[in-house]
C-alpha cells in the first residue's frame, strides 16, 4: 500500500507512451520507422565510441597480462633448452633483464595449512 502512488504514476506513463506509439504508427508509419532507425544508429555510434575509447577495459588488461605471461614463458623455455638463438635473445635484452633483477618482489606471507588428508570422512554425519 505504501508504493501504491508510484505504481499508479508508472502505469499511467506506460499507458500514455503506448497510446503515443500507436498514434504515431497509425498516423505516419514511415516516419515512425525512420525515427526508430535514427535512434538505433545514434545509440550504436555512442556505444561504439564509448567502448572503443574506454581507458580501463578488463579485456584489455587481461590481454596485456596474457601477452606478458606468454613472453616470460617463451623466454624461460628458450633458456631451459639452451638454444643458440636463446643466447642471442638474452644478450640482446641484457639491459631489460638487469632492470628486472633490481626489483625484488616482497616475500609472500602465505602459509601452507595441513589438513586432515589421511582421515576418512564419516559419510553418516552428512
Amino acid at each position: 500500500m505504501k508504493n501504491r502512488t508510484s505504481v499508479i504514476i508508472i502505469g499511467t506513463l506506460i499507458t500514455l507512451a503506448l497510446i503515443g506509439v500507436i498514434g504515431q504508427v497509425t498516423e505516419n508509419p514511415a516516419g515512425f520507422i525512420q525515427k526508430i532507425a535514427v535512434f538505433v544508429v545514434i545509440g550504436l555510434i555512442i556505444f561504439y565510441v564509448v567502448r572503443r575509447f574506454s581507458i580501463s577495459s578488463p579485456q584489455k588488461k587481461e590481454q596485456r597480462a596474457f601477452l606478458r605471461a606468454a613472453r616470460k614463458s617463451k623466454k624461460r623455455f628458450l633458456q631451459k633448452n639452451g638454444d643458440s638463438s636463446a643466447k642471442n635473445y638474452s644478450i640482446g635484452n641484457l639491459s631489460t633483464l638487469k632492470k628486472g633483477r633490481l626489483k625484488k618482489k616482497p616475500p609472500s606471507h602465505l602459509t601452507v595449512i595441513d589438513g586432515k588428508k589421511g582421515k576418512k570422512k564419516n559419510r553418516a554425519s552428512f
